[in-house]
């Protein structure tokens, strides 16, 4: 579909889910990213820089997210308005009691591989047997023992940090990775991607959606807030995708403040990334919707693993587009 067919078809979603465009009072609200300022975030920054949350009456602040910040836990303790995270940890907090709710599902598959150099000899997923992965904590497991389980492989996870570093320096035989972020770090540290090996989340069945946009039931009391807020957020993506370097200045500028370290070129690699996630070439996936289908794929994921008894109910979890 040409681009600007998209973006119309695009518009006409926003204003259905929306209903009506009426501006909200003035109200002061939080935004909590799941990690630091980057374009992963790139829409709502905008939404922002351009006026979109004014727009509607609302006065965003746009919090710092980062290590040792989970956002669910500001959104369970009323520190934020609103936060964005991944799935599978959202669905594992509302099955704990805490009566969160998605608003908007961003990325529609997940960016999550693993990496390896094909000088170890890893060349298919049945060489990582007895190999060394390194991977992250908390929600980044999921994916990950599913394909363990999956694929029956005999693997030793290393847990690791924020970097590649483990793997570069052979600390480990393969690490998980984004696609939007690590993915290229990797290949900026000097590697060619013809010398890497990589096996994607999304084509393996364990293609679980990542960050969407939540806030608590009792948010949703004032539902026009809510609608404004997530309209405005959609319509900061959009804008983001058709004004790429106006946005990446706007990302620099929130990056360069919270002192992340990044450049302009890594983050035009991660805005690239997110609008294939978030807008994929599929007739599957709909703009900000949370497809059920892929809801109860990650719930079935979480109670095989035991990490939840009882899936919540979807028209419970997901308060957004349907």
């Amino acid at each position: 579909m040409p681009s600007r067919v998209l973006f119309s078809f695009l518009i006409g979603v926003i204003v259905f889910f929306l209903g009506s465009s009426t501006a909200v009072a003035d109200q002061k609200i939080t935004f909590m990213p799941h990690w630091i300022h980057q374009a992963q975030f790139a829409g709502i920054m905008a939404a922002k820089e351009k006026g979109f949350f004014k727009q509607y009456g609302l006065d965003v602040e746009i919090l710092q997210g980062g290590p040792g910040k989970n956002s669910f836990t500001y959104l369970a303790k009323g520190k934020t308005t609103f936060c964005s995270g991944w799935l599978s940890e959202a669905i594992t907090k509302r099955e704990s009691g805490i009566p969160l709710v998605n608003f908007c599902q961003l990325m529609q598959h997940s960016s999550l591989m693993l990496v390896a150099k094909k000088s170890s000899g890893i060349q298919t997923l049945s060489d990582l047997s007895s190999r060394k992965v390194g991977v992250w904590a908390g929600e980044f497991y999921v994916p990950l023992r599913a394909l363990i389980a999956k694929y029956d492989l005999d693997v030793k996870l290393i847990h690791n940090y924020t970097t590649v570093t483990i793997l570069l320096e052979d600390a480990v035989d393969a690490v998980a990775a984004m696609w939007y972020n690590e993915y290229h770090l990797i290949i900026n540290s000097g590697f060619d991607p013809s010398e890497l090996t990589t096996f994607h989340m999304k084509n393996l069945g364990v293609d679980y959606p990542e960050d969407g946009i939540y806030a608590l039931e009792k948010t949703a009391d004032n539902n026009m807030m809510v609608y404004a807020f997530i309209e405005a957020c959609l319509r900061g993506w959009l804008y983001a995708f058709e004004n790429e370097e106006e946005t990446l200045d706007i990302v620099m500028k929130y990056a360069d403040a919270a002192n992340t370290g990044t450049n302009r070129a890594h983050q035009r690699w991660m805005l690239k990334r997110m609008k294939d996630l978030i807008l994929p070439d599929d007739k599957a996936h709909l703009y900000g919707k949370l497809a059920e289908e892929d809801y109860k794929k990650v719930g079935r994921a979480l109670q095989k693993m035991y990490i939840i008894k009882r899936l919540p109910d979807f028209n419970d979890f997901f308060g957004g587009l349907r």
